[in-house]
């Protein structure tokens, strides 16, 4: 079992929505963490699983209030909240100012988020939102903890120039300022390409060309579907089979490729899976963590 980071160079590529997405269909159990500087998002787009709204004082932010004593990984659980639909996350911090709270702690959170995995009682994967990186953003420190980082990125020709030079940045950072040796290395740096379905996979193929004559070690790890309709439904704005939606089904395509690719490394003991499947089960096939819609959303 692993973390895997998720962030963004610039713009709104959709990191959340894509960390959520992935949350909800991963094969194993999972902890969604908001570890986005600039604050989180899903206090106030999600609804808690005892039907009201979560509560932005439980998570990160008490994280920052107990972690200057250490942090175990098992405590991480005891600032989880659940989510509508079974998700398990640690809800961000409010503002980039409360930030301040988590400084200098940001390498300890991505160890205790590492770690999860080996925990005995209640072992876990982590996807973590990570939001931008852009600049010297604090988050970076938990990349060198993660078993893959994945740059999340649109598909227009500024955006594809922008992630390349990212990854170069980002490997040059983690593993070094040979090129080609990062493929080797851990983290992994991936990409993961929002894209209209329809020409996905000439785009990937490209980007990936792309990235592979820039040696900078990333490579195209999958595309998630383009799907305002599916990303209105994921935010609980919208109503509908979201389970059916194109963003969820790419995201469960993701999921298998990631773990075809590096499940026999991460792979946990049969007594870690989530309730109600085993491992190597897509859950969600149904419902599975998808989160449900808040009260009130239309139609």
């Amino acid at each position: 079992m692993a973390l895997i980071a998720l962030a963004a160079d610039k713009g709104s590529p959709g990191v959340t929505t894509a960390a959520v997405a992935l949350s909800a269909v991963w094969p194993r159990r999972v902890l969604l963490a908001e570890a986005d500087p600039a604050g989180g998002d899903l206090v106030y787009r999600s609804q808690a699983a005892h039907g009201g709204p979560l509560n932005p004082n439980t998570g990160m932010l008490s994280i920052a209030a107990t972690a200057r004593r250490g942090l175990a990984p098992d405590q991480l659980w005891d600032h989880s909240q659940t989510l509508s639909g079974g998700l398990d996350v640690l809800v961000g911090i409010g503002s980039s100012e409360q930030a301040a709270g988590l400084v200098g702690q940001w390498s300890l959170l991505g160890r205790a988020f590492a770690a999860l995995a080996e925990s005995p009682q209640a072992p876990a994967d982590v996807i973590a939102d990570c939001g931008r990186i852009s600049g010297e953003t604090p988050a970076v420190d938990i990349f060198a903890h993660a078993g893959l980082v994945l740059l999340i990125a649109r598909t227009q020709p500024e955006s594809i120039a922008r992630v390349r030079d990212r990854a170069l940045a980002l490997s040059a950072r983690l593993h070094g300022s040979t090129r080609g040796a990062a493929q080797l290395a851990t983290p992994l740096v991936g990409v993961l390409l929002v894209a209209d379905p329809g020409d996905s996979a000439k785009v990937a193929n490209q980007v990936n060309s792309m990235l592979v004559a820039s040696q900078s070690g990333a490579r195209v790890v999958g595309t998630l579907a383009h799907d305002p309709s599916g990303a209105e439904q994921l935010a609980g704005r919208r109503r509908g089979r979201l389970d059916k939606s194109l963003l969820i089904r790419s995201a469960r395509q993701i999921a298998r490729d990631v773990h075809q690719q590096y499940g026999a490394a991460w792979a946990p003991p049969v007594q870690g899976s989530a309730p109600g499947h085993m491992p190597g089960q897509i859950p969600g096939q149904a419902q599975g963590r998808i989160p449900g819609p808040i009260p009130g959303a239309r139609r």
